[in-house]
């Protein structure tokens, strides 16, 4: 609730009740890309959950959330992403495509981007660094 009383003081309307409308549908719409963030999300799909034309839905998320749809939704993929190169076994071409990312050239890219290491760099650095940890545990 506190995160919607947040999103709804950045909307623009005349009537605190269409605020609150308006509010709802793009939490509707941003929990959406949170549990379906790993498929391909057009805009327009994304606009309809939130009942809401693609144009007005793009505009209200910014002013609600500080970052378009498809901003957020590449975080939620390369956070993702971050999470499986640290825990599992899995390639990083299997990480890209498993996230939602359909290029592993785009995914690459982005991740050092936000992370300033390339995917494997970012696996070895945390590899090394729980080793040495681990390492200082036993001894």
């Amino acid at each position: 609730m506190e995160r919607a009383i947040q999103a709804a003081a950045r909307l623009p309307s005349l009537r605190e009740s269409t605020r609150t409308e308006l509010c709802e549908r793009l939490l509707r719409a941003k929990d959406h890309m949170d549990a379906n963030f790993n498929t391909k999300l057009p805009l327009a799909a994304m606009a309809q959950v939130a009942y809401l034309s693609p144009h007005h839905f793009l505009r209200s998320f910014k002013l609600a959330f500080g970052v378009t749809p498809h901003q957020y939704l590449i975080a939620l993929r390369l956070d993702a992403a971050r999470h499986s190169l640290t825990s599992g076994r899995k390639t990083v071409s299997e990480i890209c495509s498993e996230v939602g990312f359909e290029s592993l050239g785009s995914f690459s890219w982005l991740f050092k981007k936000n992370y300033g290491l390339s995917p494997d760099q970012y696996r070895k650095k945390i590899v090394e660094t729980t080793s040495i940890s681990n390492f200082r545990e036993k001894n």
